[in-house]
């Protein structure tokens, strides 16, 4: 890493900061700039092979597509743009210089279409396009020390993730990738009415968890701010203009397993509003899976409370009318039904667990409760 940081921040003083973007004629990397993609490529690296990326090819194929609506060819001619998934239940996301966009679980588990996930790609390639890393590494005059704060926050992959996940970018380069974003989900046709509700869906959670603001939301501007911007720029240059498309119907089917995915992770950091929001939003768009109501249970039960175990009990029969089949809501049952008494019920749920799954990896202290009912 200390390699990474000597490398990613060296920068000539008398370098240039006014850059063209890479669609421009005849666009080439610059020395420095070649050094600074070598370097982000070995941490990238690293970081995806830590095993913290969400393994989804179908649903990546699908950012991909999106992606490629909002840029044109020229650009992913220049920077091989790829979209990725971060299991990770934190509204984030960043892009690297050299076209890697990387975005959480907890993001993409809470936007509600394809045009507000068309904001956020828009607004994070355009970092790359618009070589905002460059251009603000050469302003850097304390690069050691600022590496060192970014690894404070993120050990270990502070410098990866730190040109635009922690640190941000300067006042004047958000507001460029945000201008240039609603143009790019303009042009692609999405409606940019939706643009503004992605940022202020994240503020309406933040505050319900009482959380400050998450590091890509919370660069400057703010976040209220960059509300605004959006609304003023609507207003004046696409005021006149019909509604566009949204896709949320595509985009909630192929990100379904996602907002699962990130509910679980939610409930064990023991984040309850955010966990309960997810569970109830894959609830609702697929009814007929039990893995719903059985989050529901955990939830309940986690959470704790006079009416827990009975809130608990509800959502985990839910679960078993559902399907059968699945195994988890009977072991469930049974720690609870055990807890308050009920042997022979335990029993029941205990073996019909067991039934389920035979090589089960707490099959020893489950038949260590059986035993123990029939004394």
């Amino acid at each position: 890493m200390k390699r990474f940081v000597a490398l990613a921040f060296l920068a000539e003083a008398c370098a240039t900061t006014t850059l063209p973007p890479v669609t421009a004629p005849g666009f080439q990397l610059e020395e420095d700039e070649r050094s600074l993609w070598r370097a982000v490529q070995e941490a990238e690296d690293r970081f995806e092979a830590s095993g913290i990326l969400y393994p989804d090819p179908e649903l990546e194929a699908y950012l991909n597509e999106v992606a490629r609506r909002l840029e044109p060819p020229s650009a992913f001619a220049a920077i091989p743009f790829r979209v990725r998934v971060v299991r990770n239940p934190y509204l984030n996301a960043f892009a690297l210089p050299n076209g890697r966009v990387y975005v959480h679980t907890g993001l993409l588990a809470r936007m509600e279409n394809e045009a507000q996930l068309s904001t956020l790609l828009g607004h994070e390639m355009t970092h790359a396009t618009h070589r905002h890393a460059l251009r603000e590494r050469r302003q850097l005059t304390n690069s050691m020390a600022l590496a060192v704060g970014l690894n404070a926050v993120l050990p270990g992959i502070g410098s990866l993730a730190g040109f635009s996940a922690v640190r941000g970018y300067s006042r004047e380069l958000e507001t460029e990738a945000d201008e240039q974003a609603l143009r790019l989900v303009a042009r692609a046709g999405y409606d940019v009415g939706e643009s503004p509700k992605l940022f202020a869906h994240l503020k309406e959670q933040l505050s319900e968890e009482k959380q400050s603001e998450p590091f890509f939301f919370g660069t400057h501007p703010a976040l209220d701010d960059r509300v605004e911007n959006y609304r003023r720029l609507i207003e004046l240059q696409y005021g006149h203009r019909p509604a566009g498309m949204t896709n949320a119907q595509v985009f909630l089917q192929r990100t379904r397993e996602v907002v699962h995915e990130n509910a679980v992770l939610d409930l064990r950091a023991g984040r309850f509003v955010a966990a309960e929001r997810g569970a109830r939003k894959y609830a609702a768009l697929d009814p007929s899976a039990a893995r719903g109501p059985f989050l529901l249970g955990e939830l309940s039960r986690q959470r704790g409370g006079e009416t827990a175990a009975e809130a608990a009990l509800t959502e985990y029969r839910r679960a078993v009318a559902l399907d059968a089949s699945y195994p988890e809501p009977y072991r469930a049952m049974g720690l609870i039904l055990y807890k308050r008494g009920d042997k022979a019920g335990a029993r029941e749920a205990f073996d019909k667990y067991l039934s389920l799954v035979p090589q089960a990896a707490d099959r020893a202290y489950i038949e260590q409760y059986l035993g123990s009912s029939t004394r």
